[in-house]
């Protein structure tokens, strides 16, 4: 990667105490650093030699479900290396060229859990470009392979990919760490009755040869390489928006997200331009194990958040956001990886406050604090402390350990801190050049905290005692001063919850006219953790509860309904595991499930049926909590 000189007068010391715990394996707090951090996820040798541009040559076969072709890897040889080392996961390697050796030497060292293999290429000082020719395993966990039973439609099979964290190099030999940034293109082919789509520049129509070409003219880090294939459709729904889905689903997919185009304006008119060309999404099948992945140019989504109501279109403003704090400036490391998430939570928040008001953030707010205490708890309890601080150790471990609540809401609300700290106007402006400054560039824990300093606090003691950087990236759980989110409108749903779990009021008689799915999923978390069956099935009578189209409150009321053993609910809370493969939803419903012998025994028998429709990311999950 290029970085760009910039020179620097000074640097403001960093506000923070000299006891506190630094970042390991950093080139120090240089805001300019010109050598990565070592990516312990990683067998790269960036700082050696970097890719800079790669090109794909792949075809799409979903009978022997495999990737075949090749990767061709221009190279930036920094220090006259003599040998390239790329990430390499359930990858066949059948040969490898270079522009000038010709055919060469190549080894894989054994396969390691969650991080693959070394795979190493001998190269001159002098080689340009190299050539490895491989052909994908069908066990490979970025891809996911569905039957035409599994798609929404249930006509065509259907491919997609989910490459981070460290997934990429199952489909792709690469430098498979997010500090690491390239353009790339590519050529695939695949069965003509089925569209091709990948995380660059898209066409909305059917190819009827098959093949496909794709160009990413600004750099990405290899965890947004993204592919699609299937019986996809596609509707416009603004100056530079649209939404590609199945046939059956396109039509409810392009009303749900009607306010995609102005959530892009309003985007823009908080942290400066949309770079990437289109923002379009991708409504996936059921088993995305995500809400939402933010491959540049075309957002991977769950077709969870289609309610019918617009009610769940935060995840799309989330993954827009992405588009500048992620996709433009990327945490260096996975142990930086809430530079990524809390700045994307608050962005969200802002573009969603931009459009719906103060009243519906507030409400966002208050329900991302409930989740994160949470999470706090359950961490504190499992003797994870450290893993409630911002700035995480994940060496040796999957990266994926580090998807919690803490680097998205821990994360957004220190930057609410500062927010109120330095002031709104003042901050807005900082974000902005930060932005700017840093795109397509890595971002690192400690040349943030410089960044902040020199660009924001500037020597002001009194700023930086109000904000407490050191307590919040460095140390656990929440530090003093945080903010503590407050929302009428839940103020008004907590009374009815207090009302109905004192026992004296039914179902009937509570005031719920104008509630959205944010109304109801407080009121739902804020009733009695033992709350009687009998009144359960009030509720469902009157609610409907367990027909519910809404996987969000169906997801909360389901662990209600298992805490309680309602009956009642158990065939559609069945129905619900098997076909939501979303991670978010199935972790606390199975853990729940886990925690008697007869539930546990239940769920296993449940997951046996679904676990061939989830994604390998969600496996992984649900395969621990029922051992």
């Amino acid at each position: 990667m290029h970085y760009k000189t910039l020179n620097l007068l000074f640097l403001t010391l960093l506000l923070i105490p000299t006891s506190c715990q630094k970042p390991n394996g950093t080139k120090g707090n240089n805001i300019h650093a010109t050598e990565l951090s070592k990516d312990l996820h990683s067998f790269s040798n960036p700082n050696e030699v970097s890719i800079q541009h790669l090109y794909l040559n792949l075809d799409i076969n979903f009978d022997k479900k495999v990737l075949k072709g090749y990767a061709a890897l221009t190279l930036d040889n920094k220090k006259a290396t003599t040998t390239l080392h790329l990430d390499s996961r359930q990858l066949k390697i059948d040969s490898v060229y270079t522009d000038d050796i010709g055919k060469t030497s190549f080894n894989l060292t054994p396969e390691k859990e969650f991080f693959g293999s070394d795979l190493s290429i001998v190269i001159t000082p002098q080689t340009k470009k190299v050539k490895v020719f491989y052909e994908t395993s069908p066990d490979a966990e970025a891809l996911q392979w569905l039957s035409a039973e599994q798609t929404h439609d249930k006509k065509h099979p259907f491919l997609f990919s989910q490459s981070q964290a460290i997934l990429a190099r199952t489909w792709v030999p690469c430098q498979d760490s997010p500090g690491i940034k390239f353009t790339y293109n590519a050529d695939i082919t695949c069965n003509p009755e089925l569209m091709v789509l990948m995380s660059a520049k898209n066409d909305t129509v059917l190819h009827d040869n098959g093949k496909y070409s794709f160009k990413q003219e600004l750099p990405v880090s290899s965890y947004l390489l993204a592919i699609a294939a299937g019986d996809i459709r596609f509707k416009n729904t603004g100056r530079n928006s649209g939404v590609y889905a199945e046939p059956g689903q396109l039509a409810a997919a392009a009303w749900g997200f009607v306010d995609m185009q102005s959530m892009i304006d309003k985007a823009e008119g908080l942290y400066g331009p949309y770079v990437w060309g289109r923002y379009d999404v991708l409504v996936l099948p059921p088993s995305f194990p995500f809400g939402g992945m933010e491959n540049p140019c075309l957002t991977f989504a769950t077709p969870t958040i289609i309610a019918g109501d617009r009610s769940l279109v935060s995840l799309i403003a989330h993954e827009l956001a992405h588009s500048w704090s992620g996709n433009l400036v990327t945490n260096e490391t996975w142990n930086d990886f809430w530079l990524n998430e809390g700045f994307t939570v608050y962005f969200e928040q802002r573009i969603m406050e931009e459009i719906y008001g103060k009243p519906y953030s507030e409400m966002l707010s208050l329900l991302g604090m409930d989740e994160l205490k949470l999470t706090l708890k359950e961490l504190n309890e499992e003797g994870k402390k450290e893993d409630t601080h911002l700035f995480l150790n994940l060496e040796g471990r999957n990266p994926d350990d580090g998807l919690t609540d803490v680097a998205y809401e821990k994360g957004r609300f220190f930057l609410q801190t500062i927010e109120l700290a330095a002031g709104r106007n003042k901050f807005d402006a900082f974000l902005k050049k930060y932005f700017t400054e840093n795109a397509f560039k890595p971002m690192n824990t400690e040349r943030f905290i410089a960044y902040l300093n020199l660009h924001l606090i500037k020597g002001d003691t009194a700023l930086a005692n109000k904000i407490q950087i050191n307590k919040w990236i460095y140390g656990p759980d929440l530090p003093s001063s945080c903010p503590k989110p407050a929302s009428v409108e839940l103020n008004k749903v907590a009374q009815q919850a207090q009302m109905f779990n004192a026992g004296n009021t039914k179902a009937k008689a509570l005031v719920t006219k104008g509630w959205t799915t944010h109304h109801w999923l407080y009121f739902l978390r804020n009733l009695n953790e033992k709350t009687a069956a009998k009144q359960l099935a009030d509720l469902d009578a009157v609610f409907g509860f367990t027909k519910s189209g809404n996987s969000e409150i169906l997801c909360d009321w389901f662990k209600l309904t298992i805490t309680n053993d309602y009956a009642a609910a158990q065939p559609a809370l069945e129905a619900f595991l098997i076909r939501v493969g979303r991670r978010k939803f199935l972790t606390p419903l199975y853990s729940r499930l886990a925690k008697t012998e007869t539930n546990k025994r239940w769920a296993k028998a449940v997951y046996d049926k679904a676990r061939p429709g989830y994604h390998a990311v969600a496996i992984n999950t649900i395969d621990e909590i029922l051992k």
